[in-house]
């Protein structure tokens, strides 16, 4: 009888025993499941949502601790007033963002072709980001001479300048234009001191002296559409925060043109000399980071200048380093090595020694080469089936229709760099809507023309990521963040 009790009790542990090894079993193919693939909820899109037009750029007071500024980061469209059609604002920035890229392309084949005499004319080569700045979509508030001046965020441009008064010619912008003439902390720069002699790495232009008797340091940067920004450069006090940097360089633009959404200018966050970065090293050890915000009513983001003190991110995953490529041809600009990428854990072909990459917060979409781009394809596809296809629009030729359904179940793609350095896409970085009723949703990458181009990784990928730039130890590392401030 007691054997008999004995054996009932062991068959009823191994009975308990097997239930939760079962479990256990299933909770880890699902939790592998959830990483291989993750769920994109298309009621949630900002066009679905009903937000309020927005008339002035108000931006949260800045963030500062131990040293280190957190500014509020909005999308572009912040400052511009409710978007009525979201489709055609969509289709645009695609449309723009392939000037971008063929302005990229044609500088960095210019630097590595200098020596070539047939070259593209200056009008076609951009000499700072290079494109229309309705593709840079990032904005941020900073204090120039104790007034606030909203400005796109890029880091493929290394001056930072706003427009000023009085002005010859210049755009609509939301904030008042910025007078040197009131502010006390203004002094213009000498067209022959060796500051005005460091322009051409950062704007591709040598100073330029004024016109008549005017001394003042001139710059001009154009931009691939015929957009541009001209004016001299001057020193004034910057207030990030309440940090204060006296004496930054900037470029105080007399003479502007362009769609720049209501922004007073752009900051510089490149690597030359006159780069923000560069100017505020001393304070902030040349590092800096951001986390894109997403699409949405009342998305917001941060750029924070300053780092060691992590505890200001908000990161969900570790960051992960990769080192920064030098680029002699490019110095100014962000390039690394990219070793991998996978979609829903299936590896695809990225050569051995891996392949140059550049990061930028101003290219939106994420452009691969031929063949890395048709191996892409082809993961993709395959494992994303059973959906109905939609025609390409612009560089985008991988569409879908997701008509009526509320959510879908896509496949985690992520991006591997040298060093084990690893970002994963967030979820809505992989798929871009031409049409806002979800109609024609394409894949969120695109081809390059040749092999022997650059790859980009583009904003739109950077989404929902904490993305450090650690110029002092030639860094860039990678953690998932859900965007806030």
């Amino acid at each position: 009888m007691e054997i008999s009790k004995s054996l009932c009790f062991f068959l009823l542990l191994l009975l308990l025993l097997l239930f939760f090894v079962d479990e256990a079993r299933s909770d880890a193919i699902n939790g592998d499941s959830e990483k291989l693939h993750r769920l994109l909820h298309l009621q949630k899109l900002p066009w679905k949502q009903q937000e309020e037009a927005v008339v002035n750029c108000i931006f949260q007071k800045p963030r500062v601790r131990e040293g280190i500024t957190t500014l509020e980061m909005k999308e572009r469209d912040y400052c511009s007033g409710k978007v009525t059609d979201w489709q055609n604002n969509l289709q645009n920035r695609l449309i723009f963002d392939a000037i971008r890229l063929q302005s990229l392309q044609s500088r960095i084949k210019s630097a590595i072709f200098s020596g070539d005499t047939h070259q593209i004319s200056d009008s076609q080569i951009p000499l700072s980001s290079g494109t229309r700045l309705q593709t840079l979509n990032y904005i941020v508030t900073v204090a120039l001479g104790g007034r606030d001046s909203t400005l796109i965020v890029d880091t493929g441009s290394d001056l930072t300048w706003v427009q000023c008064r009085p002005c010859r010619l210049c755009y609509n912008q939301q904030e008042p234009l910025f007078d040197p003439s009131n502010s006390s902390s203004f002094l213009s720069l000498s067209c022959n001191s060796p500051t005005c002699l460091a322009l051409p790495p950062a704007t591709g232009n040598s100073g330029l002296c004024g016109n008549g008797n005017s001394s003042s340091c001139g710059y001009e940067i154009n931009y691939g559409d015929g957009s541009y920004s001209r004016g001299e450069l001057g020193f004034e006090r910057l207030n990030l925060g309440e940090i204060v940097i006296d004496n930054f360089i900037f470029g105080c633009g007399r003479n502007n043109k362009g769609l720049f959404g209501g922004a007073s200018g752009l900051m510089g966050l490149g690597r030359s000399k006159l780069s923000l970065v560069s100017q505020t090293s001393s304070v902030f050890d040349g590092i800096f980071s951001y986390c894109l915000p997403s699409t949405g009513a009342g998305a917001s983001g941060s750029l924070t200048m300053g780092g060691g003190d992590f505890s200001n991110y908000r990161n969900v995953s570790p960051i992960s380093y990769t080192r920064m490529v030098s680029n002699p041809q490019m110095p100014n600009f962000y390039f690394l090595n990219l070793t991998g990428i996978t979609i829903g854990g299936v590896n695809l072909g990225v050569p051995n020694n891996g392949a140059l990459s550049l990061i930028d917060s101003g290219t939106v979409i994420t452009r691969l080469t031929p063949s890395i781009y048709r191996a892409f394809k082809a993961e993709f596809e395959k494992q994303f089936s059973g959906f109905q296809t939609a025609p390409g629009f612009s560089i985008l030729n991988t569409c879908f229709n997701l008509t009526g359904f509320k959510e879908v179940n896509i496949p985690t793609v992520k991006f591997f760099f040298e060093g084990n350095a690893e970002m994963t896409v967030d979820v809505e970085g992989v798929f871009y809507f031409v049409k806002s009723d979800a109609s024609q949703i394409c894949l969120a990458f695109a081809s390059l023309g040749y092999e022997d181009q650059s790859m980009i990784i583009g904003n739109y990928q950077q989404k929902n990521q904490r993305v450090v730039y650690n110029s002092k130890e030639s860094t860039v590392g990678f953690a998932a963040e859900p965007c806030g401030f």
